[in-house]
């Protein structure tokens, strides 16, 4: 049986990947370059493998893995969608969106790896390589979006 605190913190971070997730499918569906929209439901795959991985790893602990994000993910769809629509290049309003929750997913990670027990941590670290797969996808994204 894994400590609460860690299923605590696993879900959490669940929630958030979930809500992501539907944020990068959100995406996907809205930008206009076909090259952007395989990347970005790329990414999705990779971020729902993520999600599958750690409710695994929470129900093998002993607990009940969140299944659902959060109400403020649908929030933040029609706040980018919005501001998107608004935006001289559409696209790179997405772009810049993702790339600031991404990087909020990662450090997410990065703080709960740190805060928790070795063996607690070595569940998110394996999930590492996917995240960093997916902020370099993003911030070379965000690179190009500027010129």
């Amino acid at each position: 049986m894994v400590s609460s605190v860690t299923l605590t913190i696993c879900n959490q971070l669940i929630r958030r990947g979930i809500d992501l997730c539907r944020l990068y499918r959100h995406a996907a569906l809205a930008v206009g370059e076909p090259g952007l929209r395989a990347v970005l439901e790329e990414d999705a795959q990779a971020l729902a493998a993520l999600v599958a991985d750690l409710q695994h790893d929470v129900e093998l602990g002993g607990g009940v893995p969140r299944t659902h994000g959060s109400w403020r993910a649908a929030l933040r769809c029609r706040l980018v969608d919005g501001m998107a629509h608004a935006a001289a290049r559409r696209d790179n309003a997405w772009i810049h969106a993702l790339v600031q929750d991404e990087s909020g997913l990662l450090h997410a990670f990065e703080r709960a790896i740190a805060a928790l027990p070795e063996d607690s941590a070595k569940v998110l670290r394996r999930q590492l390589p996917r995240l960093r797969g997916i902020h370099l996808d993003m911030h070379s994204l965000a690179g190009t979006a500027h010129s």
